[in-house]
């Protein structure tokens, strides 16, 4: 084999091996930004779960010390454990904050409350009330089990 054939394998096998390494180097620093991006998204979910597990512990202690309206703290207690834990909301005592829900999710809330008719929102009032009435004892024993119930670290 001629010797300028040698020199061409061997420049061309070292240019093989550099553009092998820098594809490697790229391939790694892409899977180390991948992995950091995924630990910081953990990170983060983990500090949102918290928060909204002490949003959970703060209702129920509103609950118990009357001072929060059970629809609105059913509602927002139903919502945030459909993000926390949803299979809660089938277990006793806890299924009453779905029911109080499903009860009143069709009452409007915020702007479109402001926007409707002052006697319509005068009777969905009393009835809102005749439903607080209906289930307050369940609403605040679910709320000191809430309070005492240990969540999962991780879903």
């Amino acid at each position: 084999m001629p010797q300028w054939l040698q020199w061409s394998l061997i420049i061309a096998g070292l240019v093989a091996i550099v553009l092998l390494l820098v594809f490697i180097r790229r391939h790694a620093s892409l899977i180390s930004e991948g992995r950091k991006r995924d630990n910081k998204a953990r990170a983060f979910q983990a500090r949102r779960r918290q928060e909204m597990i002490e949003s959970v512990q703060v209702i129920a202690m509103a609950i118990e010390a009357d001072q929060v309206e059970y629809s609105e703290a059913c509602l927002r207690l139903k919502g945030l454990l459909d993000h926390i834990e949803p299979a809660l909301l089938d277990q006793s005592p806890f299924h009453v904050f779905q029911q109080v829900h499903d009860q009143l999710q069709h009452m409007p809330t915020h702007r479109a409350r402001q926007a409707t008719d002052t006697r319509f929102v005068e009777k969905m009032d009393r009835e809102r009330f005749a439903v607080e009435k209906q289930h307050a004892d369940e609403i605040r024993r679910a709320a000191t089990a809430l309070r005492l119930h240990r969540f999962p670290a991780e879903p």
